[in-house]
């Protein structure tokens, strides 16, 4: 069938959302593909990057420190179960991270992609350096979720305006740079760790305490942002439609799909509702991958090396860059190779080799040093896959709902996925260590990999404004 489609910001041709792309063939084709991009859509992309670098490393901060804290915060008596309590306190942060990231996808639908992203980094700069202040493991955990709840609208709102402002062949570029801000945020938790570890047994708070400043900045370069055209445009037709509605006009069926709540638009429609729970279980595999496994690398690989009679806490660090280095190629690489090869190609790949790499790393490779080499190759497919997501969902749903989209298959999955620390602590707990319980979690990449083929391809073509 063919799907009505409006020529967006960029420079894709007309096509058919359900059928094979038509890329636009001219000059421009042939040239260096940075050069096609202006200063308008460079300034959006490093924005929404520099978000997503400082909720990296935000993230990672915690998942360096969880363990050091709560050897403080719990009494010796709870020391046996800090990988319990560990895998409630992401679990709680990734809970508020999927209430707070719902919420903003339907508020950037409705009050402007730029004005929510203010509004997000503003709440995470105010939020961030909370989990300084706790001063036992429940106070720990309660200002987890409320960090949570102020990071989670930072990657809708970012992924919405990128995806509106670049051009349609060079969407999973502008896509991939922008997702891999979130591994530099992880890379240079790592970095930053690997120093302040040594510095006493406040370290751990130091290190969320270095997090408030750099939000701060993303703020003033947000404001200088413009608003996403495609927004604005539907934001004034739902005006007028309301106005209608009100004075007591029939509304046609796209007036009537403009007047309803976003939510209840979304699910109203078969053909999104369809496309809507395959993403959604689809994310719930990337979700729970990084959430259940890959959470769990830096101190797997720090045991290892503790067994060595190495330094545990400087080989974790150690771990998470490798570990990054890879996912920041990854984020890149799945992007480049989608504009490449296609959506469904090569998301299908990353998913079957993540599950792959699960048992080589934490069941099969035993050296230290070879380990971060697996680590490295493991993070490029593993983390690196969540760049499927900004570059497949936004071409997946019209402008009209298409915050609350990918908010919604973005964000849902935490609500199951938050249990994913608490699964794989309890399994680690019970084998006595980490690989059985990573290989277990690893299957959930198996539903991604049969879920990728039921979704459209859409390489190179605009944004649909009707599906």
């Amino acid at each position: 069938m063919q799907h009505p489609l409006e020529e967006s910001s960029g420079s894709g041709t007309r096509g058919s959302l359900g059928g094979e792309p038509r890329v636009a063939l001219d000059d421009a084709t042939h040239a260096v593909w940075y050069r096609s991009i202006n200063r308008q859509q460079w300034s959006a992309l490093i924005a929404s990057n520099l978000g997503w670098f400082f909720d990296g490393y935000e993230t990672y901060a915690l998942v360096l420190t969880v363990g050091g804290a709560l050897g403080q915060l719990l009494p010796a008596s709870g020391h046996a179960q800090i990988p319990f309590y560990a895998g409630l306190v992401i679990a709680l942060t990734l809970l508020g991270w999927g209430i707070g990231g719902l919420i903003g996808g339907i508020l950037t639908d409705y009050i402007g992609r730029k004005r929510m992203m203010m509004f997000a980094i503003l709440a995470y700069s105010l939020t961030t350096g909370l989990s300084a202040l706790s001063w036992d493991w429940t106070s720990f955990a309660a200002l987890r979720f409320i960090v949570g709840l102020a990071m989670g609208s930072e990657w809708a709102t970012g992924t919405a305006m990128t995806a509106e402002i670049w051009p349609d062949r060079h969407r999973g570029k502008g896509a991939g740079l922008m997702q891999c801000g979130l591994g530099t945020g992880f890379f240079v938790a790592s970095l930053i760790w690997l120093f302040m570890s040594g510095a006493g047994e406040h370290a751990w708070r130091y290190m969320y305490l270095i997090g408030v400043l750099p939000g701060l900045a993303t703020l003033w370069m947000r404001a200088g942002i413009p608003e996403s055209e495609q927004w604005q445009r539907v934001n004034t037709e739902r005006k007028a439609t309301l106005a209608r509605r009100k004075s007591g006009v029939t509304l046609d069926a796209r007036e009537q799909s403009l007047a309803r709540f976003t939510l209840v638009d979304l699910l109203a429609d078969a053909k999104l509702r369809r496309r809507t729970w395959i993403a959604v279980l689809m994310s719930l595999s990337t979700t729970l991958g990084w959430w259940g496994i890959s959470t769990w690398v830096p101190p797997y690989i720090g045991s290892v090396a503790a067994h060595a009679g190495l330094s545990a806490a400087s080989w974790a660090s150690f771990a998470g860059m490798a570990y990054n280095v890879g996912a920041i190629s990854g984020y890149i690489g799945l992007g480049f190779l989608a504009d490449a090869y296609g959506r469904k190609r090569i998301t299908c790949l990353f998913f079957a080799m993540a599950f792959v790499l699960t048992p080589v790393l934490f069941m099969w490779t035993h050296d230290v040093g070879l380990l971060l080499a697996v680590a490295c190759v493991a993070g490029f497919f593993s983390l690196g896959q969540y760049t499927w997501m900004p570059t497949w969902l936004p071409e997946l749903y019209p402008t009209r709902v298409r915050g609350t989209a990918i908010a919604l298959c973005f964000n849902v999955p935490r609500f199951l996925a938050w249990t994913g620390p608490l699964v794989a602590g309890t399994l680690i707990t019970r084998f006595g260590g980490y690989g059985h319980a990573a290989v277990i979690v690893g299957f959930i990449y198996l539903v991604g990999l049969a879920l990728a083929p039921w979704l459209p391809e859409t390489r190179g073509q605009p944004l649909p404004e009707e599906v």
